[in-house]
Parts: C-alpha cells; structure tokens; sequence
C-alpha cells in the first residue's frame, strides 16, 4: 500500500474530458501527515493565544496592585515622617521644660534608625522588590516609635508632678515670645554690623516697627530703667532664683522701678535707641548673670 499507486480522477460538470492524477502511496500519506500538522498547529496556536489573553489580563491586575501598595506605601511613608517630626518637636519640647524647671535631663533614644523609611522614599521611587523589604522596615519603625511614646508619656508625667510642684517658679521663668516679629540675629558668634569683627551676640535680636509693644514673658519685678550708649534705653526685669530678662533699643517703658508685672502685661515698646540699626528688640536671659540662650526658654 505505501509503495502502491492511486488514481484520483476528476470530472468537469456537464461536459469536458476527465482528468485523472496519479499518486504514489507515500505521496498520498505525506499530504494527510501535513494536513494532520496544520490542524494540530492551529489548535495549539488557539490555545496559546487563549491563554496569553489569560496571562496577559493576570499580569495588568498584578500591575495594578503593585502601583497601589507602592502608592499605600508612599502615603505611609509620608505619615511616618511627619509624626517623627511631631516626636522630635515634642522631644525638644520636653527639654525645654526640664531647662526651665532645673530636672534633670535625660539621654533619648532617636526616634528613626539609620536608614529608615523617610530614606528609602524620599524622591518618590520604590522598585517592586523593595516593597516587602521596606515594609519590614516601616513595622521596626512603628515598634520603636511605639516605645519612644510610652517612654515619653513617662517623662511628660514626671514634669507634671514637678510643675505642680514648682508652680510659682514656672510662673516666673521666661517661657513665651516677648513681640512678635522675626529674629534677625541668634544668640552665639555673629560679625558685627558696626565694627565687621567677630563678637558674641548675648541675645536675640527680633525686628518689628517702632513703638510696637512688648509684653512680660513671664512674672517679675521691675529692676531698673536706663539709658546706655550701646543698649540704649534699656529695661531689666528679675524674676527670682537669678534670673533675668533685658529689653534694650526702646521707644519708651510702660513701667515704673519696682513695679510687679505679670505674664502677658506690655512693658515697653519697640525702637532703635542706643548702637542699633533700625528698629527691633534686643531680648537677653541671664542667669546669675551670665547670657544664656533665650531660645532655651521660649515655648511656643
């Protein structure tokens, strides 16, 4: 049969000579051997391409939900960062406490690890292989934080029980901004606006229009009124325990020597007397006489 011979004869309709095609048997076999493989093929390729719309569609919604956890924790990232910043603030907040009521200061763990999450983040970019790894580290991040708040809600209790127990120092402690206006020049080294050498500033200086008032930090006594070439009309107020707050470059005073002020009472006004350069107020904190950092004790 495969080496045989087969005879396929073809007739025209109606009329016309018959033609008749002679095949060998192999001949025969091999053309129903390619037809077999063409159909086998086509149906292969109809179930790829079912199954690559499959895959296809699996990978979109795969995709999607990366760009949505990527974007879950970016949102997050951001989150965290900014409560570390409320943490830090509060942080400092607590030192300043202990500063003006005489505790003792304590050594504070930071809030976020070397190369936490705020990093990882901060230009907006998160490769997918990543994400596992920084979510790992955003959970240590939550743990440390929780911790830090538990420890600072101790520290925070510790303060309320001296406060209460030391509620007419904290009443005279210098703790609020004097005026308002901006700081021109910190407390520390500066070059001199008059001379171009290298001083010591012993306060701050805070800018603002002439004659705007300027209102008692805290409790004190009127210690003296004076005018001195450098400070210019200059105001001290005493407050117990040493300390002592200066007003210096005035318009006028609002008080009189030994008079008893309170927290939030104006006292003077704001102007460029004495070796000034345009109006502001030259603000001091002295304890026992010596300059500290009134930035120290300003709370809000």
């Amino acid at each position: 049969m495969f080496f045989g011979r087969f005879h396929i004869v073809i007739f025209r309709e109606k009329r016309g000579t018959p033609r008749k095609l002679q095949l060998k048997g192999w001949m025969l076999m091999g053309l129903g051997l390619l037809l077999t493989l063409l159909v086998a093929g086509n149906v292969i390729l109809l179930k790829n391409y079912a199954t690559s719309g499959s895959l296809e569609k699996s990978l979109s919604l795969t995709e999607k939900s990366a760009t949505e956890q990527k974007s879950q924790l970016l949102n997050l990232s951001q989150k965290l960062i900014t409560l570390q910043k409320d943490v830090t603030r509060i942080r400092d907040f607590d030192s300043k406490l202990r500063v003006m009521i005489n505790l003792e200061q304590e050594n504070i763990m930071s809030v976020a690890p070397r190369g936490g999450p705020g990093q990882d983040l901060a230009k907006g970019y998160l490769p997918l292989y990543r994400q596992e790894l920084l979510a790992r580290k955003m959970n240590e991040f939550l743990r440390q934080l929780s911790v830090e708040a538990r420890m600072e809600e101790v520290r925070q209790q510790e303060i309320i029980q001296r406060l209460r127990a030391n509620r007419d120092v904290l009443e005279a402690t210098p703790s609020v901004w004097p005026v308002g206006g901006w700081v021109t020049s910190g407390f520390g080294w500066r070059v001199s606006p008059f001379t171009g050498k290298r001083e010591f500033h012993k306060g701050l200086d805070i800018s603002g229009p002439s004659g705007t008032p300027i209102y008692a930090p805290s409790r004190g006594v009127v210690a003296f009124i004076e005018r001195d070439p450098a400070y210019g009309l200059v105001l001290n107020l005493t407050h117990g325990s040493g300390l002592v707050s200066r007003y210096a470059h005035l318009s006028r005073v609002g008080v009189k020597v030994g008079q008893v002020v309170q927290r939030g009472e104006a006292i003077a006004y704001i102007g460029d007397s004495g070796r000034s350069t345009g109006p502001h107020l030259h603000y001091e904190v002295r304890i026992s006489g010596v300059p500290v950092n009134p930035m120290r004790y300003i709370l809000n």
